[in-house]
């Protein structure tokens, strides 16, 4: 595996049981993850955080049982300890000069193309500005259908959506097992994992806390995400005070590799899809498009078809020759309208603040 100190954005994942004992927060495990936080951050290494904890502090704080929850006992759960969470990561990462950003989403925010590129426009506005994001399922709004339902497979979204290079799984397992330890003292770990097969996966089994949503079933299927999105992922035990200064040192884990970098797995995404529509360009924009730039209205001389935001558009040249694809910013409508004109005309134009580029270099594949 690739060393942690080459990973230009990690995503770490928190388990409830780490950050929450008996209602209360563990201050001084958190503290010791924000001294990782801090390390990673002064090697230039973007962080994102995705943590659990929210309902297993509000129920704390409400008195509820630590038995299974009804929905609605779920949501209050979760609206208490949304307030509670956030600020423990607040003041664990201020004394370090980080401001802390609460980012809440649900399934269908990454199921909905259009949502799905507001979260991702939000996370790398949040991360260029040095914040550091907290996300967390709305665990306030969202319904059994549009739940991720574990914050491992969560994760494994945003590590998609901000094309992290590294997942990190703190659990409360060292890594997946040939069988269950705990009932089979022979079971082996896998220390490095190729390729996810139907072997591997026959051995992950359901979780059994009351606290923990994700078993090792949930965990090899965030793998399968992060890993075909080109982000390698590693699953550790995360109690100890520095998980992350721990997992450097040697600690026992199982990593499972990505064969791609997360940029050339975007590429290949967006490749595979089918284009809505199309956009011409003139010769300049063709120009500044191989010379890695975003395209820019003012390049755009014609708009064929009908599109909605975030579809995948074909990009011609002047002569109607394909030169790639890309997901645009604008639908086709909004498109025809700013078509041929600069950046800076586009509030007027359409009657609001919109973004400069037609299709951010990010979502295109040429």
């Amino acid at each position: 595996m690739e060393p942690l100190s080459t990973a230009k954005r990690v995503v770490i994942k928190i388990g409830s049981a780490l950050l929450v004992e008996q209602g209360c927060l563990r201050n001084a495990w958190l503290k010791g993850l924000a001294d990782d936080v801090v390390m990673l951050r002064s090697r230039g290494t973007d962080v994102v955080l995705v943590s659990s904890g929210s309902i297993a502090l509000g129920r704390g704080a409400l008195g509820l049982p630590s038995t299974a929850l009804a929905l609605e006992q779920s949501q209050a759960a979760a609206a208490v300890g949304q307030i509670r969470l956030a600020r423990a990561y607040e003041e664990a990462l201020a004394p370090h000069g980080i401001t802390t950003a609460q980012v809440l989403v649900t399934l269908e925010d990454s199921a909905n193309r259009r949502r799905y590129l507001n979260t991702r426009a939000t996370l790398e506005q949040l991360l260029s500005l040095g914040a550091m994001p907290i996300v967390n399922e709305n665990d306030t709004v969202a319904t059994d259908e549009i739940r991720f339902g574990d914050n491992d497979r969560l994760a494994a979204q945003v590590a998609v959506t901000v094309g992290a290079d590294r997942l990190i799984l703190l659990s409360d397992v060292d890594g997946l097992y040939t069988a269950n330890p705990s009932i089979d003292p022979s079971a082996t770990r896998f220390d490095v994992v190729d390729d996810i097969t139907p072997q591997i996966e026959a051995m992950a089994e359901d979780a059994t806390s009351s606290l923990s949503k994700g078993g090792m079933k949930t965990k090899v299927m965030a793998a399968k995400t992060a890993t075909s999105a080109g982000c390698a992922m590693a699953i550790m035990e995360g109690s100890v005070l520095r998980p992350i200064h721990a997992l450097e040192a040697g600690a026992n884990a199982t990593w499972f590799t990505a064969q791609l970098d997360p940029h050339a797995a975007r590429k290949a995404w967006i490749v595979a899809m089918k284009p809505q529509g199309s956009v011409r360009l003139d010769a300049g924009a063709v120009r500044a498009l191989n010379a890695g730039k975003s395209l820019l209205p003012a390049g755009v001389t014609d708009i064929i078809g009908v599109f909605e935001r975030g579809d995948s558009v074909a990009i011609e040249d002047p002569d109607g020759r394909t030169l790639g694809l890309g997901l645009t910013r604008y639908t086709s409508a909004e498109a025809k309208v700013i078509k041929g004109h600069q950046s800076h005309e586009i509030e007027e134009l359409l009657g609001y603040a919109g973004r400069a580029a037609l299709i951010h270099r990010d979502d295109m594949a040429l």
